[in-house]
């Protein structure tokens, strides 16, 4: 895999990786090198336990926990070694999160994938949801079972011919909010990660239910399979995001690129959907928000994944996640 360069000065990543025994631990990466967070924080006299780190952990005290990992970064760069480190290259992944609290995914939020799913299904131009007062709205995904790393093989559900595609841009919560107002509403973001939103085409409605039915939808089916979730390979701190608005979105099946879109063809802004979310329930640190997707899917195209395929997503600036699908 592909993982970004690293250039800005106080510049790094936050990921979870998989220590020499086998434990999962909260690390910093600064270029190629991952440096053990609690570590490096017990040496700067933070009140983060070494033997219990994890993300989340360092989510919930964002505000302090930011500038004292900016720090660290900085020293790293400016003299290689200060801290222990270990080869990026030689370490795994897992999910940055393990696991969010909550998983809140955005439906039909991309201008240019509303457009191509109403020409696929000769369906007239849908106006602008703002013209129509309209806010918003999302569907859960279960975390644990549906959350997997970058690099990761994936085993396609036995009940679906159709599983889908679906690259996006998450943001994850790193304070508490509840009741924000649009123009507040990125100041509660730690930071932003890749998502592949996987979803079960064939399963979506249930047809022996009438479609006039509020029991015509089986969104588990569609949504929360195994592995229905890829996400990774780490968080970049939102302060490091020029433009969260801005972000071109890339995703490849096979080598064959299939969604090539920004994120300024967003129908409603990240700052729109946290502001909405808040209004309904307390986000807290952790939990992720993805997006929405670009045009591009299988389903636009008739195809969809099979046994073998290798599938790419790649977010500017944050960095890209790949994994192999398997029967």
């Amino acid at each position: 895999m592909r993982r970004n360069s690293i250039v800005l000065e106080q510049s790094y990543r936050l990921a979870t990786y998989v220590d020499p025994r086998g434990s999962p631990r909260a690390g910093i990466v600064v270029g190629d090198r991952v440096i053990d967070a609690a570590a490096a924080l017990e040496r700067q006299g933070a009140a983060i336990t070494p033997t219990a780190p994890s993300i989340l952990a360092l989510l919930d005290t964002w505000e302090d926990a930011h500038p004292r990992l900016q720090a660290i970064a900085s020293a790293e760069r400016r003299q290689s070694g200060t801290f222990e480190a270990r080869r990026l290259s030689s370490v795994s992944l897992l999910a940055p999160v393990l696991y969010p609290g909550a998983i809140f995914c955005a439906g039909a939020n991309y201008r240019d994938h509303v457009e191509e799913m109403s020409k696929a299904l000769g369906l007239p131009q849908e106006p602008d949801p703002h013209e129509l007062g309209l806010k918003p709205w999302h569907f859960l995904k279960a975390s644990a079972a549906c959350v997997r790393a970058t690099d990761t093989r994936i085993a396609l559900p036995s009940y679906s011919k159709s599983v889908d595609w679906e690259a996006e841009i998450a943001v994850v919560m790193g304070r508490e909010c509840r009741d924000v107002g649009v123009d507040e509403a990125l100041a509660y973001v730690a930071g932003v990660t890749v998502v592949n939103d996987l979803s079960a085409r064939d399963h979506l409605r249930r047809k022996s239910v009438a479609v006039d039915s509020p029991f015509h939808f089986d969104w588990v089916s569609q949504k929360c399979f195994d592995g229905a979730l890829p996400m990774g390979p780490w968080i970049c701190p939102l302060s490091e995001i020029g433009d969260l608005g801005n972000l071109a979105i890339k995703l490849w099946v096979n080598g064959e690129l299939m969604q090539d879109s920004s994120s300024s063809n967003l129908i409603f802004s990240v700052a729109e959907q946290i502001s909405h979310l808040s209004t309904r329930l307390t986000l807290r640190p952790g939990d992720v928000i993805a997006t929405g997707t670009p045009a591009g899917c299988g389903a636009a195209r008739g195809r969809f994944l099979k046994p073998g395929d290798q599938v790419r997503v790649w977010v500017e600036t944050v960095g890209e996640i790949t994994n192999t699908f398997t029967a």
